[in-house]
């Protein structure tokens, strides 16, 4: 799966124009705090808070453009809402290595 989707960034470059830097310094800081929320929320047992911090996160990185992202948060939500919380802190950390390599794609485009 590829890490960016070129077509939806092409259209978020066309529509956010002189913006779109901007649009992808927000995406950034806010993949962060997204990032920080999942570690907080893991530690715990609480299946639902996992699925909604996983599922909100999804949902930004698919709006982006950044497809793979999108998927391995929507496979971490899944488990959440299978309540199987086995294995959350490496599907985080899949999570985590795939943002650097979206960050830095992103990056280059801005």
């Amino acid at each position: 799966m590829e890490h960016l989707d070129y077509d939806t960034l092409n259209t978020l470059k066309q529509v956010m124009e002189d913006d779109f830097a901007l649009l992808i310094d927000t995406f950034v800081q806010d993949s962060n705090d997204r990032i920080q929320t999942l570690h907080n929320v893991i530690k715990g047992t609480e299946a639902d808070l996992i699925r909604r911090a996983a599922h909100s996160f999804k949902g930004s990185s698919s709006n982006i453009g950044a497809p793979h992202l999108a998927s391995l948060c929507s496979a971490l939500e899944k488990k959440a809402l299978a309540n199987n919380l086995d294995g959350l802190a490496d599907d985080l950390h899949a999570i985590e290595q795939e943002f650097v390599r979206v960050e830095v794609l992103l990056r280059s485009l801005s």
